[in-house]
């Protein structure tokens, strides 16, 4: 067992120097390791140690702290590394997807967008991608702050899918191997109740969520529910951001995300999730966004146009988010240039689009990646940088955040894959606990032909955005970031039916449902979430 552990840790750490490697820190410490050798008394004898004490001094051991901590969240938010020795050199097709039919109806689906793609492509007699002429260049550059007075032609475009195109494929996900209905049904099996999800994954119990969770313990203070009261409100929120200050001035991001497990005070918020998630600014952070945003200069893409579509048909009319238009066009055009999006690849079941240059179909030599960034964006993507947009006003780190929020979490709620932070596992997660912690409910509503999941996906796969407003959803993604988990999202959805309950019984027309649970912007989501767990 020794030996096997030993490997384990062998291999974690080789998986974060191989990740590191690719990153600018590795020449960034090999700058700062010769200034420090250059150093006044500086000798051979005591060169190592000086440079060891120099870069520490300088804050250049704590950079790296943060680093290793920034791969280890990643690590195990792919699902950790393999457990055993032998499974180390596993495939990696398997490391990324240990389930044959989530693989296959994974492929399934990319066939099928890309299908949607080129046939629009058909339609519409547009290429996938074109050169701008340079006076057409000029003039983006030139209202490149002011995209949203542009108002191009969008009536041909659709919308590659929908969520609920998208949950329509999950609900038919079955594994071959396995019959639901002689599925020994305990507490953690499918199905224990009926629900729209048959795949067999294994979700978390309630006493486990309870045990994961357990910072949102009503026993500890809370921003969002104990700074609510008047006579505290103030005390709290002194004491709140005292300790704010000193988790940011410490510089530590183990310290920062730790701190958000219970809620940032506004005005910390955007610097509490800089620090939790690693992101540093600095001069080759703006030049690669200068790269990009030449790069949507030089080039038109067909997704340019969805992702116009996609603004003009959710962000611009949300009362909330219209006036983060014009950043929204930004931060999506360039994001959809960005290459570096392609890492997520290496730990996500999917696999980057392909198309080919003109002449060349079929021939993988010409193969390309389409877009660049390998995300082809649905309706209702742009909603996941619009809660980004009231904490960040320079497009950089805007820009900057919202890669790391969709590298880290976001792209799990639009792929298919057994990971525990999947919309598959979070669909199942939240079928399960509202059969558990109320089956009258979930038999009430299936009896008037209404399947719970079918009403809260939506809320899943946008993580909430344009549904909660926009102070309940920091405060949510506050606990996303601080516990580096997704299962509260499900979590919450169930918290919000049970709180419902007597609407939701009294009506008996499935219609009705809808209307019940439309508007979410009342909702004070960290006592539901206490409410549920505790």
């Amino acid at each position: 067992m020794a030996d096997v552990d030993q490997a384990e840790i062998t291999h974690v750490i080789a998986e974060i120097i191989s990740r590191l490697k690719v990153t600018t820190l590795q020449a960034q410490l090999k700058e700062a390791a010769k200034k420090e050798a250059q150093q006044p008394g500086v000798t051979k004898a005591t060169l190592k140690d000086d440079i060891i004490n120099g870069l520490r001094n300088s804050g250049w051991e704590k950079i790296l702290r943060n680093a290793v901590f920034r791969e280890m969240n990643r690590i195990r938010g792919d699902g950790g590394l393999a457990s055993n020795a032998a499974s180390l050199a596993e495939d990696l097709e398997i490391r990324k997807e240990p389930l044959g039919y989530m693989r296959d109806a994974q492929a399934n689906w990319e066939k099928k967008i890309m299908k949607s793609m080129n046939s629009m492509c058909s339609e519409l007699s547009i290429p996938l991608a074109r050169k701008r002429p340079n006076d057409e260049q000029r003039d983006l550059l030139q209202k490149w702050n002011e995209m949203g007075s542009d108002e191009p032609d969008l009536s041909h475009f659709r919308p590659v899918y929908a969520p609920k195109d998208f949950l329509e494929v999950i609900v038919a996900l079955r594994n071959p191997n396995c019959n639901i209905t002689n599925a020994n049904k305990d507490e953690r099996s499918v199905n224990a109740l009926p629900g729209l999800i048959q795949v067999p994954l294994e979700v978390l119990t309630p006493s486990e969520l309870q045990s994961k969770f357990a910072e949102l313990d009503p026993k500890y203070t809370q921003t969002g529910v104990d700074d609510t009261n008047e006579i505290l409100t103030q005390l709290f929120s002194s004491e709140r951001h005292k300790l704010a200050k000193k988790v940011l001035d410490s510089k530590e991001s183990s310290a920062a995300q730790y701190f958000l497990r219970r809620g940032s005070p506004n005005g910390t918020r955007a610097d509490m999730w800089q620090s939790a998630l690693g992101v540093t600014i600095d001069h080759l952070s703006i030049l690669l966004y200068e790269q990009l945003k030449g790069y949507v200069l030089q080039h038109d893409l067909l997704v340019d146009s969805l992702i116009y579509k996609d603004i003009k048909l959710t962000a611009t009319n949300d009362d909330y988010y219209f006036v983060f238009e014009d950043y929204l066009y930004q931060v999506l055009l360039v994001f959809s240039r960005d290459t570096s999006v392609l890492g997520h690849f290496d730990r996500s079941s999917a696999t980057p689009p392909k198309s080919y240059i003109k002449g060349k179909w079929g021939q993988e030599e010409y193969a390309v990646t389409y877009p660049p960034n390998g995300v082809i964006p649905f309706h209702g993507f742009s909603m996941y940088v619009t809660p980004l947009c009231y904490l960040y006003a320079e497009p950089t780190r805007l820009y900057l955040m919202f890669r790391e929020m969709y590298t880290r979490y976001f792209y799990h709620l639009h792929t298919i894959s057994s990971h525990p932070q999947g919309i598959v596992s979070l669909c199942l997660l939240f079928e399960t606990t509202l059969q558990s912690v109320h089956p009258k409910l979930f038999q009430h509503l299936t009896d008037i032909g209404v399947q719970p999941l079918r009403i809260a996906f939506k809320w899943l796969v946008r993580a909430y955005s344009g549904y909660l407003s926009t102070t309940q959803l920091h405060l949510l993604w506050d606990r996303v970031i601080g516990f580096g988990d997704l299962r509260l999202l499900p979590l919450l959805a169930v918290a919000i039916f049970v709180f419902r309950q007597s609407n939701l019984f009294a009506i008996t027309q499935a219609s009705g449902v809808d209307v019940a649970m439309a508007d979410l912007f009342s909702l004070n989501i960290i006592p539901l979430l206490q409410m549920l767990l505790f």
